[in-house]
Parts: structure tokens; C-alpha cells; sequence
């Protein structure tokens, strides 16, 4: 009598409305599955269409391809004898669902639709999609003529249904189900569910990865079952980052890990289990036991077919493994790197154009796409036909095999120093150093003749000649004479992105890559449209906390010397003339305040979701030792007035990588006006009200005292 299954799930690179790479991709996974024995396999959150259509779900264009794909896998003699779950947007009664369906040979089995959207942070589900309500309950949902034909089948179930095969129960959650308070595992899984799936497409976010593995090994830890999770993975044509992470869990343990990060289009999971060690295990859950006499029964779609096979006796079962986790700087290193392969290959262009500068920001965007080329290298050691074919595409050799990470990046990346006047030879020293380490082509330019061309324009209007301050100009001329060479910079930059292969011969123009991170974002520390306007920006979303943390990692495992003086220097921009040669401007000085700090208003600002009164009270206890409560005040005050005052910035900034979950992307995801009040009149009274009443009580206790 068979008992032991195998399963599989997987994670497949997904691009929104790449229909044709889609339908070759699920079919490659099936391949691989049946290869490996597996009877069931389980693909991606909307995997058909890929997930980031957003605002393409309200064409009928998309659900129509989505129809013609599912007939193609239909068709398909590799979807024979397996049950294949595949996620797509359906139409049902005129109302659009995000929707899995299950099928084997060519009959649909079932059609589940999601029934807990993810609406919140970068998800925005509701929008295009309606949550089926009615748990427990199907209808007949009438197949298209395209699909009828197939099938033969006029209608299927669609609804909140589980599978019974001829051995076993399945019951599917989708993404957000799993998030939420009361999950549909607790009650099929009562229901006498053994294996529960779970297709998402969830992004990236630095540390998030223990979060999800925790919510997967309990869900079987306190009811039991076999737990599949598949994930999309790579970037789907936007700024997210859709990091894997495939998972097969039982009982509490984990018996299949994905990776996280990759460069392998297709990459599937499976686990060879046996169903006895569920129904053992929820033997002893005696709570569990009443619990399930009473829970109300789901609708059960027979489906004659076993995951088993009769004679099993000697089938070799999986082992648990532990979860193995990546540090934060192992994160960047290639959670950012993975996008920017994607979006290179994808956007069809030859390579990146970085500035520069000799800082942290910089160097570190430099390093992603040194470990880029790191993780090309290795996925064409281990045989990566795609990564290869790609890579010749990208440096127009067709012959051509990257080894050496340092000339590939010789290839694909140019870097520029664009020193002016106010520029140190310390500086400019760190970034040639560091371009001669990982090898971009590297060029080193003066900006000074366009800044001076530029401001002669204005003095020749006007008859007026701007100075710096310490010439003895005013703040409005010292702020303009800053700005003109930052967005020179940026000119400049896209001019050598569009012409320095052409200058050396070869074909095809440069990305141009962005280096504001998520800090200087918030506060809106950076001119606009100066380099921090690029085409794309890999560490928009890390904050300069996490990016030291990245840059001490490349020190230790790519033996990148030159980041040590790049680490040890202090931030600055620049922009200023140099006092006896030395950098008279550090940028925590210009801002007011530190780094760490930016970071905690950040995180309080978005993630507690807190206002400038809000946020004084809860500093007022995390900085009790450091600072006194006007001090706290006068600190809250300044960040609340510049991150108004420039959060018209936010509307212009690159798209960038998200990785952190206070990023300040008004793109997509921080959704608040760009017009304040920024003196913030009623706000600032409150928490000048409460500053007096602490220091009036501070004086009395004083007073009490003597």
C-alpha cells in the first residue's frame, strides 16, 4: 500500500506580460518535476502572466493570453500524468480573481481563487483583483470555448474546494493567505488536509527571508501536513526583487531549501515524504483532534489518481535539513546584484556607466555589479546555457565565455571620476584604485570648463557673478554654485553612457546607474536631477548602515583593498572649495544629523507609522540617556522640516531596488503628498506644549531636591 509521496514546487524568473518566457519556463519546471519523480507540482503566484502586470490585469489582453497559455500547457504531453497548479487571472461573472488552477490531463480539476489580497506596502492587489468571500463554498464556472475544446469539459469548480485523490487531500493557499491571522492551513488542515501549497510572489526585503521560513515550519508545527511553498524570483520588471526561497516543509521541519538568490531561471524543488509521519503526528495533538470533530467540512474535488505508488517499501525518504541564511551584507551582495543582471540583460543594453566619487554610496553600487559579473562567472562554470547566452548577447561576442569576474567587468562596466576644483586627490586616488581592483574601464575627467561655461551663461545674462560662501557669498548663491556641478555631472554621465563604446569602437550605449541611498532619499540630501537621476539605482532602498555592513563584506570575501580607505573616509559631497587642500563639507554636517539617526526616523516615520508628535514621545524613551527632551524635540523638529521641505525630490527619484521597508519611494510605495506645510504649526505646538510641561516637572523635582 503506497504511502510516500513526492511533491514538487519550485521558483521560476517571471516577467510581467513575457507570455512566451513564461509558458517555457512552467513547462520546463514540469519537465523537471516528472524527471524527479513528482506527481504534483506547484508553480508561482500568478506565475502564467507574472506577477507585476499591475495595471495591465484590467486588460482583456491579459487575461486572453493567460487563457492561451493555460491551453498550451493543456496540450502539452509533458503535463501528462502530473497534477499541474498554475496561477493566472481569471473572469468569473464579469469580476476579475487571482486565481490557481489545477489540472491533469487536460481535464481542470479546479479553479481556487485567492481569497486574502495583499494590499498593503508595495502590494496594491485590490486594485485589479476581488478576494473570493464565500468560504467553503464553488460554483460552476464556465469554461471558455478555447478551453472547452480541450477539455470537454463545459464547467468546473471554482471556489474554496480541496483535492482528495485516490491517497491523499491538497488544499492550496495563495501569498497573503499565509500572512494573515486566521489561514486557510488551520482549517483544512482540520479538515484532513495532509499537504497544503502555497504559491506567492514575495519581493525581497533585507531579513525577511526567517520571517517566511517561520511562518511556513509553523503552520505544520501546530496542525500537522506537508507544507509547499513556491516564490517567483528575479526582478519582474519593476523595482522589486522577487527573491525564491522555495520551500518543502513538514511536521515543523524543513525538508527542502531553494536558494535565494540565483541566476537559474528555473530552479525545482522535491521531497519524497511519507504521509504515515503526518497522520502519526497529529495523533497525539489531542487539541487539535477536537478541534477538527468540530470544524465544518470543505467541498472535496475527487480526483482518480494517486501521489503514491503502490510498491513504495524501499522509496528513500528525505531528510530535514536546517534553513541556512544569508548576513545582511551577504544580501546585498546578491539580492541587488541578481536585478541588475536582469535588468541588463532584459533592457537589452551593453552594460552600465557609473560615476565614481571615491564614497561609500558609489563604491558600493560599484561593488553589486562587480559580484554581478562574480555570479555570471559561476553560473557559466556550472553550465548555465541561459547566463551564457545572455552574456555573449550583452558584449556581442558569440563565442565569448566569461572566467575572470575582474574582465568581465572590464567589459560591462565603466566608471568615471568627474573631479571639479572643489575635488581632493584623496577621492579621486579611492575611486581609481577601486576601479583598478574590479576592473571596469575606468575614465577620469575635469568638470570645471562646463561649470564655468555654465555659470558665464548667467553672468553674461545678468551682469551678476555668484560666489561661494566662504568668497563671501550669499547661502542662495553657495547652494546654486553646488547644484550646477552635481547636474552637470548627471549631463555628463549620460553623455559618455550613449557614446564611450561608440568612442571605442564598439556597439551599443550604458545604463546609467544612480548611488543615492535610502537615507539621503528620506531627507532629500541630493540635488535633483544631478547624479542621483540615473536610469536605475541598485541601492536606493539600503540605508548607509547596511551599506558599510556591504562594503566590510567585500573587504573580507572579494579581498577588495582599496575599500578600506573608501570605509575609514568621512561622507561628503564635494561641492564646496577645499580649505588649505583638505574637504572643508562632510555630509552629517550639512544634514544636522547622523546617518543612525536618519535611520531610526526612517523606520519610525513609515514602518510605526508615526507624525512628528508621535515620533518625539517615542524617542523621548529609546534617547532618554543621550539626549533631554528639548533636545529630542529640536532633533524631531529639523528632520520633520527638511524631509517636507525636500519631499518634492521623491517625485523625480531613479527607481530603485527595494530593500528596506522605509524606503521613501513615492513612486509606488510611500504614497504622501509632495506639498507640506513644513513649518507643521499644530503639529511643533504639541510637542513644544509637552517639552514644558517635562521641563517644568524636571524643575520642580529639582526644586523638591534642595
Amino acid at each position: 500500500m503506497g504511502r510516500k509521496v513526492t511533491v514538487a514546487t519550485c521558483a521560476l524568473n517571471q516577467w510581467a506580460l513575457d507570455f512566451e518566457g513564461n509558458l517555457q519556463r512552467i513547462l520546463k519546471s514540469i519537465e523537471i518535476a516528472k524527471q524527479k519523480g513528482a506527481r504534483y507540482r506547484l508553480g508561482p503566484e500568478l506565475e502564467i502572466c507574472g506577477y507585476g502586470c499591475w495595471d495591465h490585469y484590467h486588460e482583456s489582453d491579459t487575461l486572453l493570453h493567460s487563457l492561451q497559455v493555460l491551453a498550451a500547457l493543456l496540450e502539452s504531453p509533458v503535463t501528462q500524468d502530473i497534477i499541474c497548479d498554475v496561477g493566472m487571472p481569471v473572469m468569473h461573472r464579469n469580476v476579475r480573481y487571482n486565481c490557481r488552477v489545477i489540472f491533469l490531463n487536460r481535464k481542470i480539476l479546479l479553479v481556487r481563487p485567492k481569497m486574502a489580497l495583499a494590499n498593503g506596502g508595495n502590494y496594491h492587489e485590490l486594485r485589479w483583483f476581488t478576494p473570493w468571500s464565500r468560504s467553503r463554498q464553488t460554483e460552476e464556472y464556465f469554461l471558455p470555448r478555447m478551453i472547452q475544446d480541450l477539455t470537454k469539459q463545459e464547467t468546473v469548480p471554482f471556489g474554496d474546494a480541496v483535492l482528495a485523490t485516490r491517497d491523499t487531500c491538497i488544499g492550496s493557499e495563495i501569498c497573503e493567505e499565509l500572512w494573515t491571522p486566521h489561514s486557510p492551513h488551520v482549517d483544512m488542515g482540520l479538515d484532513g488536509v495532509e499537504i497544503f501549497t502555497n504559491a506567492s510572489g514575495s519581493h525581497h526585503v533585507l531579513r525577511k527571508a526567517h520571517t517566511r521560513v517561520d511562518l511556513v515550519t509553523m503552520a505544520t508545527a501546530k496542525n500537522g501536513g506537508i507544507y509547499l511553498l513556491a516564490n517567483q524570483k528575479g526582478c519582474d520588471g519593476d523595482r522589486l526583487y522577487y527573491d525564491g526561497c522555495a520551500m518543502i516543509a513538514m511536521n515543523g521541519s524543513v525538508f527542502a531549501q531553494g536558494s535565494q538568490f540565483s541566476l537559474d531561471d528555473v530552479e525545482v524543488l522535491t521531497a519524497t515524504l511519507d504521509l504515515e509521519d503526518v497522520r502519526s503526528y497529529r495523533a497525539e495533538i489531542s487539541s487539535r483532534n477536537l478541534s477538527a470533530s468540530r470544524v465544518s467540512p470543505y467541498p472535496r474535488v475527487k480526483v482518480d489518481f494517486a501521489l503514491s505508488c503502490h510498491e513504495d517499501l524501499l522509496e528513500p525518504l528525505s531528510e530535514p535539513v536546517e534553513w541556512k541564511y544569508h548576513s545582511a551584507g551577504e544580501e546585498i551582495s546578491l539580492g541587488p546584484a541578481c536585478w541588475l543582471w536582469d535588468f541588463l540583460r532584459r533592457s537589452q543594453q551593453a552594460g552600465f556607466f557609473l560615476p565614481l566619487s571615491g564614497g561609500v554610496d558609489s563604491a558600493a553600487t560599484a561593488c553589486l555589479v562587480y559580484s554581478m559579473c562574480r555570479q555570471v562567472c559561476e553560473a557559466v562554470k556550472n553550465g548555465n546555457p541561459e547566463v551564457l547566452a545572455d552574456v555573449r548577447t550583452i558584449v556581442n561576442e558569440p563565442s565569448y565565455a566569461p572566467e575572470d569576474p575582474r574582465e568581465l567587468c572590464g567589459r560591462i562596466l565603466t566608471t568615471c571620476y568627474m573631479a571639479s576644483e572643489n575635488s581632493s586627490r584623496e577621492t579621486s586616488t579611492r575611486a581609481g584604485d577601486l576601479a583598478q581592483q574590479i576592473g571596469s574601464h575606468h575614465i577620469s575627467l575635469s568638470i570645471d570648463p562646463a561649470v564655468r561655461a555654465v555659470v558665464g551663461i548667467f553672468s553674461l545674462v545678468t551682469g551678476r557673478s555668484p560666489l561661494f560662501a566662504v568668497h563671501g557669498g550669499s547661502s542662495r548663491e553657495n547652494l546654486a554654485l553646488q547644484n550646477v556641478q552635481a547636474r552637470l555631472r548627471m549631463v555628463i554621465a549620460y553623455l559618455f553612457a550613449q557614446l564611450s563604446l561608440w568612442s571605442r569602437g564598439a556597439r551599443g550605449g550604458l545604463l546609467v546607474l544612480g548611488s543615492a541611498n535610502v537615507d539621503e532619499s528620506l531627507l532629500g540630501y541630493l540635488t535633483k536631477y544631478d547624479c542621483s537621476s540615473a536610469d536605475i539605482n541598485p541601492i536606493g532602498g539600503i540605508s548607509k548602515t547596511d551599506l558599510r555592513a556591504f562594503i566590510q563584506y567585500c573587504i573580507e570575501h572579494f579581498q577588495l583593498s582599496a575599500l578600506q580607505g573608501i570605509l575609514a573616509a568621512p561622507a561628503t559631497a564635494e561641492l564646496e572649495p577645499l580649505t588649505d587642500g583638505q574637504v572643508s563639507q562632510t555630509d552629517e554636517e550639512d544634514m544636522g544629523m547622523t546617518y543612525a539617526e536618519l535611520s531610526v526616523y526612517g523606520r519610525l516615520r513609515k514602518v510605526a507609522k508615526t507624525g512628528p508628535y508621535s515620533m518625539f514621545c517615542k524617542l523621548l524613551h529609546m534617547w532618554k540617556d543621550s539626549c533631554s527632551p528639548r533636545q529630542v524635540a529640536d532633533k524631531v523638529k529639523r528632520f520633520f522640516s527638511k524631509y517636507s521641505m525636500n519631499r518634492h525630490k521623491m517625485t523625480t527619484l531613479t527607481p530603485a531596488y527595494h530593500a528596506e521597508n522605509y524606503s521613501p519611494d513615492d513612486n509606488r510605495f510611500d504614497l504622501r503628498p509632495f506639498l507640506y506645510n513644513a513649518g507643521w504649526p499644530w503639529q511643533f505646538r504639541c510637542i513644544e506644549n509637552q517639552v514644558l510641561q517635562l521641563e517644568r516637572r524636571e524643575r520642580q523635582n529639582l526644586d523638591g531636591m534642595d
